[in-house]
């Protein structure tokens, strides 16, 4: 009895220390002496990217959430379906709405240039996020490097993992409390929603239900590029926020106080619930959402990476080596 006692104290201590070495080795220099040039490098790819479409900003930060929400950051979701892999572009979050797949490929094709095998695909997609931010006159931080990529993907877990367009707000806070992220957090990368563009068949029901918690104006603009009819116009597209939808900015918080919230999900953050006054903070202090924006997005880069020798640096983001 008493050595078991001693073991089992000591296999958990064990456990610890493998669990904080592998978060320890992520860090912001871990290219500085491998490839000095990469996040130079990517951040020219970005904003190429981003100077040729602004939409790509939002659809790159989506891309990074989507990544992370799934088995962690681990670049899963820039796996193509192969023979033995299934693709998390199959999951009806992704399908038909995950994009800039292509942006990242580009970033790599020109690190691989200046140092083959060196940037995992999980990196690229995480220095691309704040890039993209950056681009869009939204916060920058400083991304902390060492990931390596997935030679898996998981089209259920994104099934069950990533929160829909029609969670209320109990669900979306329990979503991003699983993956260590608090209800503040939460509503600080909602507010991404202040760029990008939402399809018809996403928010519908929601323009022509005439209820109570959204502006009757707001409804009817919406309306004119969203047929009431199921299948007519579903990929039809309308920006998340009216007002300014290429600048990431706190004005967000300010159309949900107004009811002009497009998705139930964004509706729900100000609805006589637990976050009201956290969008009624974001709304009145842009410079207090933009630094808990970035702070979350630190803290979501920081889902289970995987780090050392586990996955690999693929060649090629859109398969494993």
């Amino acid at each position: 009895m008493a050595s078991r006692a001693i073991f089992v104290p000591a296999a958990l201590f064990l456990l610890l220390l493998f669990s904080t070495t592998c978060k320890a080795q992520l860090s912001s220099s871990f290219y500085e002496s491998t490839c000095p040039n990469a996040l130079a490098t990517i951040r020219n790819s970005i904003r190429a990217a981003i100077s040729r479409e602004r939409r790509m900003a939002a659809s790159l930060i989506r891309l990074h959430f989507h990544d992370c929400f799934v088995q962690g950051c681990d670049a899963s979701i820039l796996l193509n379906g192969t023979s033995t892999i299934r693709s998390e572009m199959e999951a009806g979050p992704n399908r038909n709405s995950a994009r800039g797949h292509q942006v990242i490929d580009a970033a790599k094709l020109e690190v691989e240039k200046i140092c083959p095998g060196v940037i995992s695909c999980a990196d690229i997609l995480s220095v691309a996020a704040r890039d993209a931010s950056v681009a869009v006159g939204g916060p920058s931080w400083t991304v902390k490097l060492g990931r390596r990529d997935s030679t898996t993907a998981n089209p259920d877990k994104a099934n069950s993992d990533l929160p829909s367009f029609r969670d209320g707000v109990d669900r979306l806070i329990s979503r991003f409390a699983d993956k260590g992220l608090s209800a503040r957090d939460m509503v600080a990368l909602s507010g991404s929603h202040t760029i990008g563009q939402a399809q018809c068949v996403t928010f519908r029901d929601r323009i022509y239900n005439n209820a109570s918690d959204i502006d009757a104006g707001f409804a009817s603009t919406r309306r004119r590029g969203c047929p009431a009819n199921q299948g007519d116009g579903n990929s039809n597209l309308a920006p998340l926020d009216l007002v300014t939808p290429n600048q990431l900015d706190n004005n967000y918080f300010k159309n949900l106080i107004q009811k002009k919230g497009l998705l139930e999900s964004d509706q729900v953050l100000f609805s006589g619930g637990s976050t009201d006054s956290i969008v009624s903070e974001y709304s009145s202090n842009p410079s207090k959402f933009l630094s808990d924006f970035a702070s979350a997005m630190v803290k979501m880069g920081d889902i289970e990476p995987l780090t050392g020798s586990a996955g690999q640096i693929r060649r090629i983001c859109s398969a494993v080596n």
